[in-house]
């Protein structure tokens, strides 16, 4: 019954990002986003750890100290910034890095926060909920500066103007060149 509802949650979440993602043009990143959640490596754990009001991720975490899931998938989705992180000569040696994300990856990653804050907040979700939840984050977030400034303008956006501004600024503004 637990792989019924997390199957059913994952696919919800994938159908509010590719609505997003289409009403500002991303149509080949609606398509494909979140597929390797779809994976064993992913959806097993997932189904595992699932509760319906929050992600499975933070659950194996708590259990047993880091998600295996999350790792397998932060390194296949261009949208998490986790996955834009590197080794840098400009930061200690042999030390890590954020690198800056291409607009596409942003406007997907604000897509991704939209979808799942309306999946686990349900009829109480508001267009400041995803800006609440990054703002709950960012200080701790290895995140390039530019990527972070441009997230969190829109998320602003979002929440004082709602999502049919942001989303018609985003595809005259952010990805008139794409």
């Amino acid at each position: 019954m637990k792989a019924w509802k997390h199957f059913k949650t994952i696919t919800y979440h994938k159908y509010l990002v590719m609505q997003g993602c289409f009403k500002v043009g991303l149509y080949k990143q609606g398509l494909l986003h979140d597929m390797s959640k779809y994976s064993p490596s992913e959806f097993i754990v997932g189904a595992r750890y699932y509760q319906g009001d929050r992600s499975p991720n933070n659950a194996e975490r708590e259990d047993i100290g880091y998600s295996s899931a999350w790792l397998h998938h932060k390194g296949r989705n261009k949208h998490h910034y986790e996955y834009w992180i590197d080794y840098s000569s400009k930061a200690i040696p042999g030390g890590m890095a954020p690198a800056p994300m291409p607009n596409k990856y942003i406007v997907e990653m604000l897509m991704d926060r939209i979808a799942a804050c309306k999946v686990y907040h349900g009829s109480s979700y508001t267009d400041k909920d995803p800006l609440e939840y990054f703002e709950r984050g960012k200080e701790s977030a290895i995140m390039h500066e530019k990527t972070k400034k441009k997230l969190d303008f829109l998320l602003h956006m979002l929440a004082d103007k709602g999502e049919d501004h942001t989303f018609r600024y985003i595809r005259k503004r952010v990805l008139k060149n794409i």
